[in-house]
């Protein structure tokens, strides 16, 4: 478990959404206010707003990496492969590691959950869910690559 990893793991089990736990966990590295961060990606948890599509750690994961490594020319043809490729990378290790990037695969439902009520909170939540895990794999995955980028760079 990397550093990283533990830092994302307790901001969710403070209370934070998925991608906000993995985002927070790298706020100072991506240099956003971190109340500008927790509302900027307050959508994304529950795999988009309890939608329960691509999974909130996995989310949060791309955001860090577009932060630190994307594009910002939309003509620049190459710098999208490169970062098309780096997100599709990051999401085959995640992936490799858990069967899936889809939170409803990730928690076992089957179809959408549509209901916009979050869950509440309690030590049976945290129990039954693997959430904790996908967001310090997700954390773990990203601390790895930003380090592997600096040891390219150094």
């Amino acid at each position: 478990m990397s550093e990283k990893g533990k830092q994302a793991k307790a901001f969710f089990m403070e209370g934070y959404n998925c991608t906000q736990s993995v985002a927070l966990a790298f706020c100072d590295e991506i240099g956003i206010e971190k109340e500008k961060l927790l509302r900027m990606v307050s959508s994304f948890g529950g795999g988009m707003g309890r939608l329960r599509e691509v999974c909130g750690a996995v989310s949060g994961m791309f955001l860090v990496a577009g932060a630190l490594y994307g594009y910002d020319d939309p003509k620049d043809m190459q710098a999208k492969k490169e970062h098309y490729a780096r997100i599709q990378e990051l999401a085959a290790q995640f992936r490799a590691e858990t069967g899936s990037i889809v939170c409803r695969e990730l928690l076992g439902l089957e179809g959408k959950d549509k209901s916009p009520v979050p869950s509440e909170r309690t030590a049976e939540y945290y129990k039954k869910r693997p959430c904790p895990e996908m967001i310090e794999l997700a954390a773990d995955l990203m601390e790895a690559y930003i380090c592997r980028q600096n040891c390219l760079t150094d």
